[in-house]
C-alpha cells in the first residue's frame, strides 16, 4: 500500500480531519493507497506557509541561477526515478506503460527547459525624452494556486510548477483527488533537493472544498486550473472577487479534417492516433474526424477495421495499446453518452460497450468506439466525452469543412491533412483554435504554446508564454538628472 500525505510547509501532513479516500488501480479496480481527504484548514496552512516564504524571498529573493540550479537538479531526480515514476503513472491512471514513459520524458525536459529560459535576457528598455530612462522588468506574481486533472498526473502538474517556480512564485498545488499519486512522488524529490520550506506545498482533497478555498482565499495572488470548463467558469467566477489573475486550459471537442488527397494511411493512423491515445482521456483529442465526401466510406470501412484490432488491456501490460477509463464515475459518463450517441440516432459503426471479456471485467474498460451517420446538433458531436469515442462526419468542400469544424463552443486543436501544401494552410488558418497540426495529430512540445481558443481556455501554458502567466510586468522609470522639476512657481 502507497502512504500518501499532503507536504505543507516542508513537512508530510494528515488531512487536519484524519479523513482519506480510497485511491483505486483503474484497470482492476483495486485500492492502491488512501489518500488525506484535505480541509479548508489544510489549504489554509498552506497557503500561509507560501505567502509566508514569498514576502520572506527565500525563494523569489534567490537569483535566476541558483533557481535555475534546483530545477535541474529536480530534472535529474526525474530522470533517476524514471522507472519508478512510470510504474506509479501507470498504477495511478491506468495508461500503458509506453505512454507514461514518454510523460516522465517529458516531464523532465520541462524542467529543463524553465531553468533554462530563466537564465536568457529578460525585459527590455525604451528610449524616452531626456533625462529619464525607462525599462521593464518582469517579476512573480506571488502566490500560485495550481489545479490539475487526472489525466496526465505527473505532467501537467510540471506544465505549471516548473513555470511558476522559474518565475519566483511560491505554489499551493492541487492535485486530482483521482490521481495523487505521481505529484507525490514529485513532492519527495522537491524535499530531497532541498527545495525552502513554503515554496512548493501540496494539498490533497476535493475540489469543491480545497480546490474552492485556493481559488478564492485574498492570500492566492494566481489562479491557474486544467480540467473540465464547467469547474473553470465556477473558478473565474470565485477567483473574480478577490481579482486574481486566472489562466484556464479546459475542454475540447477537435476536428480533424481528412481531405480526399491526403496521405490514406497516413491520415488514417494518425486519426487513430488522435482519439484512442490516452483512451481518448485528453483535452486535445481529436475527437470530430471530418472526411471529404468522396473517402469517406473508404476512410470509415479503413478507420473501423483497424480501430477493432487495437489491444485493449492493463496498462503495465506491454502489448497492451489502450489502457482502462481512469475511474468507475468516469466509466459510466463515457457509458451514457454512448447511449446518448445511440437514443440521438446515430449508428455504431464498432465498439459501443464495456469490456469485461479476458479478466479485464473488474477494471474500467471500453471498446474503441465510432458513430457514423450523425448530425452537427447531436450532443455527441458537440459536448466533451473525454474517451475513447469518435464522431466521424462527411464534407463536401472546403467551406464545408471549415464551418462544421468550428461549430463548437470549443477551440483548442485540429487538424488538417492533405497532401495540397497551400490548401492545408489555408484551412488551418481559419480553424478557431490554438494548437493545429498539417499531416500530424497530437504532438507538442515544451517549447511552443499549449492552449485554445473559446470556451476552451484562457491564456497559455509553456514555451515563453508559460512563464509569461506566472510573470507580473513592472515599468520603472529612472531620473538621470535629479533636481527639482519647477513644475509650481512657489
Amino acid at each position: 500500500m502507497i502512504n500518501l500525505k499532503m507536504y505543507i510547509d516542508g513537512e508530510w501532513k494528515d488531512a487536519e480531519n484524519r479523513e482519506t479516500r480510497p485511491v483505486i488501480n483503474p484497470a482492476n479496480g483495486e485500492v492502491i493507497s488512501y489518500a488525506p481527504e484535505g480541509t479548508i484548514a489544510d489549504a489554509r496552512a498552506a497557503i500561509y506557509a507560501a505567502r509566508r516564504a514569498f514576502e520572506e524571498g527565500v525563494w523569489s529573493g534567490l537569483s535566476a541561477q541558483e533557481r535555475a540550479y534546483y530545477l535541474f537538479r529536480i530534472a535529474d531526480k526525474i530522470d533517476e526515478y524514471a522507472e519508478e515514476l512510470t510504474q506509479l503513472e501507470t498504477m495511478d491512471n491506468g495508461k500503458p506503460l509506453r505512454e507514461a514513459g514518454f510523460d516522465v520524458g517529458d516531464a523532465a525536459a520541462c524542467f529543463r527547459y524553465y531553468a533554462g529560459l530563466i537564465t536568457k535576457p529578460d525585459g527590455y528598455t525604451y528610449h524616452v525624452a531626456d533625462p529619464m530612462q525607462a525599462m521593464v522588468v518582469r517579476e512573480p506574481v506571488g502566490v500560485c494556486g495550481l489545479i490539475v486533472p487526472w489525466n496526465y498526473p505527473l505532467l501537467m502538474s510540471i506544465w505549471k510548477i516548473a513555470p511558476a517556480l522559474a518565475a519566483g512564485n511560491t505554489i499551493v498545488f492541487k492535485p486530482s483527488e483521482v490521481t495523487p499519486v505521481t505529484p507525490k512522488k514529485l513532492f519527495e524529490i522537491f524535499e530531497e533537493v532541498g527545495l525552502p520550506n513554503g515554496v512548493a506545498n501540496m494539498v490533497m482533497g476535493a475540489g469543491p472544498v480545497v480546490g474552492n478555498e485556493i481559488a478564492s482565499h485574498p492570500e492566492v495572488d494566481m489562479i491557474s486550473f486544467t480540467g473540465g470548463t464547467k469547474t473553470g467558469k465556477h473558478i473565474m467566477k470565485t477567483a473574480a472577487d478577490t481579482m486574481k489573475k486566472v489562466s484556464l486550459e479546459l475542454g475540447g471537442k477537435s476536428p480533424n479534417i481528412i481531405f480526399a488527397d491526403a496521405d490514406f494511411e497516413t491520415a488514417v493512423d494518425y486519426a487513430l492516433f488522435g482519439i484512442y491515445a490516452g483512451a481518448g482521456q485528453v483535452c486535445s483529442a481529436g475527437s470530430r474526424i471530418l472526411v471529404e465526401e468522396s473517402i469517406y466510406e473508404q476512410f470509415v470501412e479503413r478507420f473501423v477495421d483497424r480501430a477493432k484490432k487495437i489491444q485493449v488491456g492493463p496498462g503495465n501490460d506491454p502489448s497492451t495499446e489502450m489502457g482502462p477509463l481512469v475511474s468507475q464515475e468516469h466509466l459510466e459518463k463515457v457509458l451514457h453518452y454512448i447511449e446518448l450517441g445511440k437514443q440521438e440516432g446515430a449508428k455504431v459503426a464498432c465498439g459501443g460497450s464495456r469490456i469485461v471479456r479476458d479478466g479485464l471485467g473488474n477494471g474500467y474498460f471500453v471498446e474503441p468506439t465510432v458513430f457514423i451517420d450523425v448530425k452537427q446538433d447531436m450532443r455527441i458531436v458537440q459536448e466533451e466525452i473525454f474517451g475513447p469515442v469518435v464522431v466521424i462526419q462527411k464534407f463536401k468542400d472546403e467551406n464545408e469543412a471549415v464551418k462544421l469544424a468550428n461549430s463548437t463552443v470549443y477551440g483548442l486543436a485540429g487538424a488538417v491533412f492533405s497532401t495540397d501544401g497551400a490548401k492545408a494552410l489555408r484551412v488551418i488558418k481559419k480553424l478557431r483554435a490554438g494548437i493545429t497540426w498539417i499531416n500530424s495529430y497530437h504532438p507538442t512540445y515544451n517549447e511552443a504554446p499549449w492552449g485554445g481558443y473559446k470556451q476552451s481556455g484562457i491564456g497559455r501554458s509553456l514555451g515563453t508564454f508559460g512563464l509569461e502567466e506566472f510573470q507580473e510586468i513592472k515599468q520603472i522609470n529612472i531620473n538621470l538628472q535629479v533636481e527639482p522639476i519647477g513644475w509650481f512657481r512657489n
